[in-house]
């Protein structure tokens, strides 16, 4: 039996439905056979249908949170998502610059699923300047990408601004764009490297950006390189949402434990 799990490193809000953040990292994470350590960076108030609202955990204990692990546990993976505040992601920051070998995966959540925005003024601005430049895999969606590289006039560009920002790879999802299955595009050295097509599935999902961050981490932390880690991680979520299920009144939620590791 193998007791040495590769350990990735969780930042993300608290989701009391359990379907994203926090939970959606370690469910993912453990899916892969990885350990999951966690630094909680917001407490959110919301359901399967909506946020309602959220308290960034103050940047003090954000990096207390990350350093106590870092200085234990060998950290194979960095998983970025919900950022709380300008001051966490200032300290998270200077958390990726003191350990510049540990790839970084971003999933930067700006709005929840039902569109209720999750940042403050400054947010943005501070992500593209602080985080992109440690990004080893940016995952945004067709929304925030346009959000982030707003001065671009198609996806595309969008994305290649962002790695002259930086990021070493985008993955561009298209779950929001109008094509009858779904179109991810991937982004490395300034060119359009590969393009997925996935099956669209007939429900609107809580947590499938985090489970794709978390799974390309879990993939990078096992020690695959990036363009098949994130060819399995999609495989992955895929299959998590052709099983997902709905608990609540809102929207489904990945069922991302029932995914067995053959299958990614």
């Amino acid at each position: 039996m193998n007791t040495n799990l590769p350990i990735v490193l969780a930042f993300a809000g608290h989701d009391p439905s359990g379907g994203a953040g926090i939970q959606a990292d370690i469910e993912a994470l453990a899916s892969h056979g990885c350990h999951a350590a966690t630094v909680v960076t917001a407490l959110t108030v919301q359901d399967t249908r909506d946020v309602s609202g959220f308290t960034p955990v103050e940047a003090i204990h954000v990096i207390a949170q990350a350093r106590v692990i870092l200085e234990d546990m060998p950290v194979a993976a960095i998983k970025l998502g919900m950022l709380g505040s300008v001051e966490n992601t200032e300290a998270i920051h200077t958390i990726l610059t003191d350990y510049p070998e540990i790839p970084v995966v971003f999933d930067p959540v700006l709005a929840a699923g039902s569109g209720t925005r999750l940042v403050e003024p400054g947010l943005v601005e501070a992500v593209r300047c602080l985080l992109l430049p440690e990004t080893r895999v940016l995952t945004p969606n067709s929304l925030e990408v346009r959000e982030l590289a707003p001065e671009a006039d198609t996806l595309g560009a969008c994305a290649l601004a962002l790695l002259d920002q930086g990021a070493d790879y985008v993955l561009v999802t298209g779950s929001h764009e109008p094509s009858s299955d779904v179109i991810n595009r991937l982004y490395h050295d300034q060119r359009l490297l590969d393009t997925f097509s996935w099956e669209r599935l007939p429900h609107n999902y809580h947590g499938s950006g985090c489970t794709l961050a978390s799974a390309i981490a879990a993939q990078l932390a096992l020690g695959r390189e990036p363009v098949a880690a994130i060819r399995a991680a999609q495989a992955f979520t895929w299959q998590a949402l052709l099983r997902g299920y709905r608990p609540g009144l809102g929207q489904y939620l990945p069922n991302r434990g029932s995914v067995a590791p053959n299958e990614n």
